[in-house]
């Protein structure tokens, strides 16, 4: 979808397309419909990055200064966070700032294990000498607990106030749950390998998770946003750390990334085309640097397929509307309307 700026809709004015009042209205209009859309500009980075240091206080920069107030004192600090955390979450939604309220509800959904944990110490159901701040760090059976009580609040809240960015703890706490459901069932901590395994069927789920989202949530807010960033991100993440001396193993992982890329390019989301270019640059890394170590033919070779591929995106601009129309009408209704939304 193409930015409309303001210098554009000056230049519409000026050329007699729309009145110089037309252009101002809908300035103001789009203005206000992008505010509540995740960008890259800095009052939204002040959200995300207030709002990501009070998260991590509470859950990755923990220390053990906190296990002295016990397991009570933890439950009552987390419950006053939580309130505190909803009050500010209502007062935003109701003065219509929709990314801090969003946020707000996200830190209370993660405050949710340091309540289980403490719950649980008080009540002396805790089944190991572990801290909460080995939470983020180990795997582990006993989190378990935790972490279904976070999918609980996760889902109630999302269906309550249904901010995208809350589904973001909910991914997280589902990759947690996989690998703490994979030690529980092999009685033994995973090891590195299958842990990666674990991440790259889990990412590929996740992923798959997020499309149906997008489509079930084409016509509202991008709920799938954050799904698709922690998916794609585990899913390439142990597709990576896949080893093998195999140099088809190798082509193979090089196809799954080019496919990644143009899945992007057609679901229009970058996180595909970030990771798949990663991906694919690695493979070029690894042929350079190993299988062609000594040919002064490859530099020259691969400098030809990336002007291939230039010269290929001039075509695919020449003809994309008339290629895109032709390949979408072999889609079903429903994911033309996404691309539909996407592209235009």
């Amino acid at each position: 979808m193409a930015r409309v700026s303001q210098q554009s809709l000056q230049q519409a004015a000026q050329q007699g397309i729309i009145s110089p009042q037309q252009a101002t209205q809908l300035l103001e209009f789009l203005e206000q419909q992008e505010a509540d859309t995740p960008s890259f500009n800095l009052t939204h980075l002040l959200y995300y990055f207030g709002g990501l240091i009070a998260i991590g206080a509470m859950t990755l920069f923990m220390n053990l200064a906190w296990e002295g107030f016990g397991g009570w004192g933890l439950l009552g600090i987390s419950i006053v966070y939580a309130v505190l955390g909803l009050m500010l979450c209502q007062r935003f939604k109701h003065q219509g700032y929709a990314i801090p309220a969003g946020i707000c509800a996200t830190f209370v959904i993660c405050l949710t294990p340091l309540a289980t944990y403490g719950f649980q110490h008080a009540m002396g159901w805790w089944p190991s000498s572990d801290q909460y701040q080995d939470y983020h760090r180990y795997v582990h059976w006993h989190w378990i607990y935790m972490e279904l009580a976070t999918l609980v609040v996760g889902l109630i809240l999302s269906w309550r106030y249904r901010y995208p960015f809350m589904l973001l703890p909910v991914a997280v706490t589902l990759w947690y749950m996989s690998m703490d459901i994979c030690a529980m069932l092999t009685g033994s901590r995973p090891n590195w390998e299958f842990r990666s395994l674990v991440s790259l069927y889990f990412g590929l789920a996740m992923t798959l998770l997020a499309f149906w989202i997008d489509i079930c949530s084409r016509h509202s807010k991008d709920f799938a946003f954050w799904i698709y960033l922690f998916g794609v991100l585990t899913f390439w993440c142990g597709l990576s750390l896949q080893h093998s001396d195999s140099e088809l193993a190798k082509l193979a992982y090089f196809s799954i990334n080019l496919a990644m890329m143009l899945c992007g390019v057609i679901l229009a989301r970058r996180v595909f085309v970030v990771f798949g270019a990663f991906g694919c640059f690695a493979y070029f890394y690894h042929l350079a640097d190993n299988v062609f170590q000594d040919s002064w033919l490859f530099p020259i070779s691969l400098t030809l397929v990336g002007l291939a591929i230039i010269y290929l995106g001039i075509l695919w601009q020449k003809h994309q509307q008339r290629l895109s129309r032709q390949l979408r009408s072999y889609l079903p209704n429903a994911l033309q309307e996404l691309l539909a939304n996407k592209l235009h």
